[in-house]
């Protein structure tokens, strides 16, 4: 049997604070088809993020030239700083039949969604807007007037919920990644981008 596989677009968004980052990278740990597309944001670099592997922290010079330049597949301020999704680190490696993952926020996220109807969306919940608080507070990287900007924003973000293919709400995070997983594998023998040609 001969098959051909075309690059998955995974899309995963949600509120600050609700585990994203973790389910991330647990999944690019396991699953080493997919490339993490790194974001570029003129926001400053928390104490315990790698540039380049986080984010491109850039000037707001050079996100200005990019925009110009018309770099982007989505771009949008979010909690006063900018962020954006490079072509450059998506379209080439779809093309190759790698995956991709995103890990944005709900507003790029929709940009993302409207562009690219094929992409694999997934929403990550927080059991409850205490748990969301508790962990804001918890990882320790925003002041308290961020932390009250970030909680505001959430209730948002989490009403847009629907937009989305798949809601996970991440209360466990083994039961959360397990039922990441298990979107992970359907969508990789979903036949918009799964080809098997079979034998005589």
């Amino acid at each position: 049997m001969k098959e051909t596989r075309k690059g998955m677009l995974l899309v995963i968004s949600g509120p600050s604070g609700a585990g994203k980052g973790t389910l991330v990278a647990k999944l690019l740990d396991q699953d080493p088809s997919f490339a993490f597309s790194v974001s570029v944001t003129t926001r400053k670099k928390r104490e315990n993020e790698i540039e380049d592997l986080h984010y491109h922290f850039i000037s707001e010079e050079e996100y200005d030239k990019l925009l110009e330049d018309d770099a982007f597949i989505e771009h949008a301020t979010v909690h006063g700083h900018r962020y954006g999704t490079l072509k450059s680190e998506v379209y080439a490696r779809m093309e190759k039949g790698q995956n991709v993952l995103l890990d944005i926020d709900p507003q790029g996220a929709r940009a993302i969604m409207e562009k690219e109807k094929d992409c694999v969306s997934v929403f990550i919940l927080p059991p409850s807007y205490h748990e969301l608080k508790v962990r804001l507070h918890t990882r320790n990287t925003e002041n308290e007037e961020e932390i009250a900007r970030r909680l505001r924003n959430a209730k948002g973000e989490i009403d847009q919920m629907g937009r989305y293919r798949y809601l996970i709400v991440n209360e466990n995070l083994e039961l959360a990644f397990d039922q990441l997983m298990a979107v992970v594998r359907a969508e990789k023998q979903n036949s918009i981008r799964y080809y098997p040609v079979i034998g005589e």
